[in-house]
């Protein structure tokens, strides 16, 4: 399986009525250290507060929807996301969360008027059920990053960010599964470097490439709701191995800075997994080209409130 191009641009053109065009806004990097301003695509004002919103649109408009409605899995983001698009279309959705999946995260699923089922203790406990449920029921399956209608909504953050900031040389997202990453390697092909950025404790593309093909991981850390994917998609392999130049790691650390550097400077709110692509910069895991001009997706937003009060600032 693959997506191309012409993938993402068919995307673009189903959702355009339905999915947000988000903003960009511009960090200052002389206020933060850096020496070239960064380009943040916000899509934790998207509809559900996340980029995968995208994707749950595509899959519902590229098929008819069985009378069973829609069915997923997911750690919250794309649950909510399937949950919205399910709703804003006008069909039934059950979503499967892990029971460790943050509660704001499952209430928010419901208030989009899904059923939500809470098994096991990891998002792969809760994809096995949902994947037996949809079995008995019939209810078409809309995977969280490795199904190609999936992975090519997702590429249309990359189409508008292109049309938004033309001059970009350098895009920084983050990695869970792969789905965002491979829809944005897919549209920028060799246009741009497109640089993929995990946290240390949930590297699966990184352990992919080092493998050669993806593998299981040990996933954790406070980003293991949104980029906890135990295993990089088999589509996110194949586009990625072609089209992403560089991968790198970040500590926990380093994405709460992001995080409360994104609230400083920008009073954006950005959930852990959001913040990961500029805690790259940020920490130095990855350096720009002299030169450069840089763009990060600030992925998701979904955070609960009661946990922002006391994230404390580590000073990275």
């Amino acid at each position: 399986m693959s997506v191309t191009r012409a993938d993402v641009q068919a995307a673009a053109a189903r959702i355009g009525p339905l999915a947000r065009r988000t903003p960009v806004v511009v960090l200052d990097g002389d206020r933060v250290g850096l020496p070239h301003d960064v380009a943040l695509k916000l899509e934790g004002m998207q509809h559900s507060g996340s980029f995968k919103v995208r994707g749950a649109f595509n899959t519902l408009l590229s098929a008819a929807v069985p009378p069973a409605g829609v069915i997923a899995a997911s750690g919250g983001n794309h649950g909510a996301a399937v949950a919205y698009a399910a709703s804003a279309i006008g069909v039934r959705a059950e979503i499967f969360v892990p029971a460790t999946a943050p509660a704001a995260k499952q209430e928010r699923i419901r208030r989009y008027g899904a059923q939500v089922t809470a098994v096991g203790a990891t998002y792969a406990e809760a994809f096995a059920a949902s994947v037996e449920q949809g079995n008995r029921t019939g209810a078409l399956r809309v995977h969280a990053y490795d199904q190609p209608e999936v992975v090519a909504g997702q590429g249309t953050v990359a189409a508008e960010l292109a049309q938004q900031c033309p001059d970009l040389d350098t895009v920084l997202v983050a990695v869970g599964g792969g789905g965002l990453i491979a829809g944005c390697a897919a549209w920028y092909t060799d246009s741009l470097a497109v640089v993929a950025v995990e946290p240390e404790a949930a590297p699966t593309l990184h352990a992919a490439r080092r493998a050669g093909e993806p593998v299981d991981v040990e996933v954790g850390g406070i980003a293991a709701d949104a980029l906890g994917a135990r295993r990089l998609g088999t589509i996110a392999h194949e586009v990625t191995s072609r089209y992403v130049d560089e991968s790198v790691l970040v500590p926990d650390d380093a994405i709460r800075h992001a995080q409360r550097v994104l609230w400083e400077e920008l009073r954006v709110l950005a959930e852990p997994g959001g913040a990961t692509a500029l805690a790259a910069l940020l920490c130095g895991a990855y350096v720009a080209p002299r030169g450069s001009t840089v763009g990060a997706l600030v992925c998701g937003a979904n955070l609960d409130p009661a946990s922002w009060s006391v994230l404390p600032e580590t000073g990275v």
